[in-house]
C-alpha cells in the first residue's frame, strides 16, 4: 500500500481523552478514532492487526477440532430469563444494552453468548453419540460499561472470540479445557506476547473452575500474584496464601477498657501498644439480593488483613438460596444514608464486636432481622485478642472464642492475599506481584446453564441428563491494544512481527530523486511479491517527518533508499532494537524473509 493513497493521519500530541500509553499511541498513530463514549472506529492499519490476530486465533481453534459459527448479536430476553441472568445483567451489573422491539419483546445486545449457544444445543444435541462438540465465533460484543476507558481495553463495543463446548461428563470437559489451555498459550506465543496463565474467579459467568491469560504490562488493571518456582499464579481476586504469623498477645485477662478516639486500627494499636495481628476487626457490609431482600453481613478478620470483596461476593451468592433468592446483585459498605433505612439505633462504628446485637437492625419486610456473621480463618486462630466492645470509645482485650465471644458458624476464607505472603503449596516460597491485562479466560461451566435451560441429552444408560459445558473467551481487540501496552517506547509502537499491520515500510527521503524512487518502487514490488507485506512512503514530506511516522506506527522493518544507493545499498532499521545496517539492494528480500521467519517462530 502507498501511504500517499492511504487514509493515514498521525497526531503530534497525545489526545486529552487517553490515559495509558497504548491508548495514546493508537490514536496518535491513526489506527483508531473515537466515535462516542467507549466506541471506536478501527481504521485500515488497525483492521489489518485485528485480522491477523483473528487468523491466529482461528488457526489454533481449528487445530483443536473446534467448529466456527456465527451467533446473533441481538438476543431475546426470554433466554436470559431462563438462565436467571437477565436481571443480573440488566439491573444488577447493568452491562447489557436492553431494548424492546416493535412488538414489545424485550431484547438485549449480546455481551456473551452462553444462553444462545445453550438454546442451540438444547434443540440439536440429543445423544451422547454427538458429543463432545465445541463451537466458536469471532464477533462484536456489547457491554454498557459504567466507565469506559483506556480505548479498546474497556470499551462498550469490542471484538471477541468465544467458544462453547458440550460434553457427556466432567472428564470430557476437562480434556477440552486442557486443549483450550494449550491453544490459548499458542495463540499468545504466536502473537509475540509475554503472558502468564493464572487461576481466576469465575464471576458472573459461573462454573467450577477458570483460568485467565494475562498479558504482562505495567498499566494492567489486574494484579497477579505468583511464585518464582512457577508452580502458582493467580489473579489477586482468587489468590490464596499463608499470612504472616500473628504476634503473641500481650493481654492475659479479658476486660473492657476505655480506648478513646481509637476508631481506626492504627489509632487503636498505638493506644494499646499492640500489633494489629492481635486484633479482630469487624467489617460491616450491606448485601442486596435479586429478590429485593437486604442482608447485613458482619465479617470478622485479623486486623492486618483486608477483606477480598470478590471472595465475599462468592460466599454470599452461595447462600442466596437460604433467603429465597438466586443471586447477589449489590455489595457495599453502608454509608450513613444507607444505615438510616434499617438501623434501629446508631452503630458503634470503629468499635463493633463479633457479637454486635441483632437489635441494631430495625428489620422489616425487605431486611433480614439478623446479621449474617462470617469469620475469616486468620481471626479464628487468635487467642487473647483485642476487639470492639460495641460501645464508642471502648474495646475488649484478652478475649477468646468460645469463652468471651461465640465463634461465628460461617467460617470462610475472605482475606486478600498479597505480595510477601507465604505460598500455600510451599511456605518457603513467597508471593511476588505483577500487573496484567486479561486477554483470555477459560471456564469449566458444568451444568449451570444446561440445567437452568433444560438442555439435556440421552446418555449411554438411556437417561436424560444435562449437558456438561465449558466456555472459552479471548478478547481480539483487547489483545491488539495490550500488545501495544506491552511493547512501545518513547517514539511509538513496537509491534510484534506476527501481528504488525505491515512487515516493512520503504521510505523515500526525497521523492524528487529519480534513483531513490526507482529503487523504492522496485523493492516495494519485490517485497510484496515475496509475501512480505510492505508499505511505500511516497508522500511529499521531509525525511525526518517520515521517519517519525514510521517509528510511531511501529512497522518492524524500515528500508530507506537514501545516500547509500550510490553504492548499491539501502539502510535497513529494525524497529524493536533500532539496529541499523546497510544491505545490498539484492539482499533485502532474502534477509527480511529470514528475519520474519525467525521472529514468528514459536
Amino acid at each position: 500500500m502507498r501511504l500517499s493513497q492511504m487514509l493515514f493521519v498521525t497526531l503530534k500530541e497525545d489526545p486529552s481523552e487517553a490515559e495509558i500509553p497504548s491508548h495514546k499511541l493508537l490514536l496518535r498513530a491513526g489506527l483508531i478514532r473515537r466515535i462516542g463514549r467507549g466506541i471506536y472506529a478501527y481504521l485500515p492499519m488497525m483492521w489489518r492487526v485485528l485480522q491477523k490476530v483473528s487468523q491466529i486465533v482461528r488457526e489454533e481453534m481449528n487445530a483443536t477440532g473446534a467448529q466456527e459459527c456465527l451467533l446473533p448479536q441481538l438476543q431475546p430476553a426470554e433466554l436470559w430469563q431462563e438462565s436467571g441472568r437477565w436481571d443480573t445483567y440488566t439491573k444488577a451489573e447493568g452491562i447489557m444494552f436492553a431494548l424492546s422491539d416493535r412488538v414489545q419483546q424485550d431484547m438485549g445486545l449480546g455481551p456473551t453468548h452462553e444462553e444462545v449457544i445453550t438454546a442451540v444445543a438444547r434443540d440439536m444435541v440429543r445423544s451422547y453419540r454427538q458429543l463432545p462438540v465445541n463451537l466458536y465465533q469471532i464477533q462484536t460484543k456489547f457491554r454498557d460499561e459504567i466507565r469506559p476507558r483506556f480505548g479498546l481495553m474497556r470499551g462498550r463495543e469490542f471484538i471477541m472470540k468465544d467458544a462453547y463446548s458440550f460434553h457427556a461428563d466432567e472428564a470430557s470437559l476437562k480434556e477440552t479445557y486442557r486443549a483450550m489451555d494449550g491453544a490459548y498459550r499458542k495463540i499468545l506465543s504466536r502473537c509475540g506476547l509475554a503472558f502468564r496463565a493464572v487461576e481466576a474467579d469465575s464471576g458472573a459467568i459461573g462454573g467450577s473452575g477458570s483460568q485467565e491469560f494475562m498479558i504482562l504490562a505495567e498499566a494492567g488493571e489486574d494484579e497477579i500474584l505468583y511464585t518464582a518456582d512457577g508452580r502458582y499464579a493467580a489473579n489477586v481476586e482468587k489468590a490464596v496464601s499463608l499470612p504472616a504469623d500473628a504476634e503473641p498477645s500481650t493481654f492475659r485477662a479479658c476486660e473492657k477498657r476505655a480506648t478513646p478516639d481509637t476508631d481506626t486500627i492504627e489509632k487503636l494499636c498505638a493506644f494499646l501498644q499492640c500489633s494489629p495481628t492481635q486484633v479482630v476487626k469487624n467489617v460491616l457490609y450491606q448485601a442486596v439480593l435479586d429478590n429485593g431482600k437486604t442482608l447485613l453481613v458482619l465479617v470478622s478478620i485479623r486486623a492486618d488483613q483486608d477483606v477480598n470483596e470478590v471472595k465475599l461476593t462468592n460466599e454470599l451468592t452461595k447462600r442466596a438460596g437460604d433467603y429465597g433468592a438466586k443471586t447477589l446483585i449489590a455489595l457495599t459498605v453502608p454509608d450513613a444514608e444507607a444505615q438510616q433505612k434499617w438501623a434501629a439505633k446508631p452503630l458503634p462504628l470503629g468499635y463493633m464486636s463479633p457479637a454486635l446485637a441483632d437489635d441494631f437492625i430495625r428489620g422489616g419486610q425487605d431486611v433480614s432481622p439478623k446479621f449474617l456473621r462470617f469469620v475469616d480463618a486468620t481471626a479464628i486462630a487468635l487467642q487473647n485478642f483485642v476487639t470492639g466492645a460495641d460501645e464508642a470509645g471502648y474495646h475488649v482485650v484478652g478475649a477468646n472464642w468460645g469463652e468471651d465471644f461465640a465463634l461465628p458458624k460461617q467460617q470462610v476464607d475472605v482475606r486478600t492475599a498479597k505480595a510477601g505472603d507465604r505460598a500455600v503449596h510451599d511456605p518457603t516460597q513467597t508471593l511476588e506481584t505483577a500487573r496484567g491485562i486479561e486477554a483470555g479466560h477459560i471456564f469449566q461451566l458444568g451444568t449451570k446453564y444446561s440445567s437452568a435451560m433444560g438442555a439435556t441429552f440421552t446418555n449411554e444408560a438411556g437417561e436424560s441428563v444435562p449437558l456438561v459445558m465449558g466456555c472459552y473467551g479471548i478478547g481480539v481487540s483487547r489483545l491488539a491494544q495490550a500488545a501495544v501496552e506491552q511493547s512501545h517506547d518513547k517514539d511509538g509502537i513496537v509491534w510484534p512481527v506476527a501481528i504488525a499491520p505491515y512487515h516493512a515500510i520503504v521510505v523515500v527521503p526525497n521523492i524528487a530523486d529519480a534513483d531513490q524512487m526507482a529503487a523504492a518502487e522496485k523493492l516495494y514490488t519485490e517485497l510484496n511479491a515475496a509475501g512480505i507485506e510492505t508499505l511505500l512512503d511516497d508522500r511529499d514530506s521531509r525525511a525526518g517527518f517520515k521517519f517519525k511516522d514510521a517509528d510511531l506506527i511501529g512497522i518492524p522493518y524500515r528500508i530507506v533508499t537514501g545516500r547509500s544507493l550510490k553504492d548499491g545499498k539501502v539502510e535497513v532499521v529494525q524497529r524493536a532494537t533500532r539496529e541499523s545496517q546497510e544491505l545490498p539492494v539484492e539482499a533485502v528480500v532474502s534477509t527480511l524473509q529470514q528475519w520474519i521467519a525467525e521472529a514468528c517462530r514459536v
